[in-house]
């Protein structure tokens, strides 16, 4: 899951960064909100946490903009509690509103619900043909079931969740097959090339990044 932080003081991007990173997720820093528009449309994001107050485009006005692209989940924070900008803000269509200071444990707790809440929505991913059923835990192409071992259906679901960024085959192993594995690259490197020749006509979609890893490639 892809988190873009957006708020012009460094302390407190940290700060979330840290505990957003504790639990997981990946942290896309933006230090105002014409940074933030930029980030959000060219990266797979899963949800933003805004600050209102920031120099030269304000947290609303940041909003709109990305949502006249993408629909994104919002948090948005502020140092003022009063009643008309929490409103403006559900207005705009944010799913929640945190005032400053806040519990960064607080704010993680927040972003887990929603995470959640807005997985819930999305049962299915569908790329051309390619389709995947989360709840049965089913991949098909061209309407045929692609028969995947747990291990390489849960490689796709990362690579999914994770779409066009480059992952390195140490997270791979440590999200596939946690921190304890004892395996070595060439674990990943089999698995990735059993999944790829199961993907059949998407396998070109699993690319190799020389010195990296691999990335999962999705034209949006």
């Amino acid at each position: 899951m892809n988190i873009l932080v957006v708020d012009d003081e460094e302390l407190i991007r940290s700060v979330i960064k840290e505990y957003l990173i504790n639990e997981k997720y990946n942290v896309i820093e933006a230090c105002d909100g014409e940074d933030a528009i930029t980030k959000a449309l060219n990266n797979n994001i899963d949800l933003i946490i805004m600050d209102i107050m920031m120099p030269k485009m304000d947290g609303y006005s940041s909003i709109k903009e990305i949502f006249k692209t993408k629909k994104i989940p919002v948090i948005m924070l502020s140092a003022r509690g009063e009643e008309y900008d929490k409103l403006l803000g559900f207005d705009l269509g944010i799913e929640d509103y945190v005032t400053k200071p806040f519990s960064p444990k607080e704010l993680v707790a927040r972003v887990k619900v929603i995470l959640k809440r807005n997985k819930k929505e999305m049962d299915l991913f569908k790329y051309k043909t390619l389709t995947i059923d989360f709840k049965a835990h089913q991949v098909f192409i061209n309407d045929k079931e692609v028969g995947l071992t747990p291990k390489e259906y849960e490689l796709l679901l990362y690579f999914i969740d994770n779409k066009n960024i480059a992952l390195s085959r140490e997270q791979l192993l440590n999200k596939v097959w946690g921190y304890d594995f004892f395996g070595d690259d060439r674990t990943i490197d089999t698995h990735i090339k059993m999944l790829r020749n199961n993907l059949g006509e998407y396998r070109d979609m699993i690319v190799t990044v020389r010195g990296v890893g691999y990335r999962f490639e999705i034209d949006e």
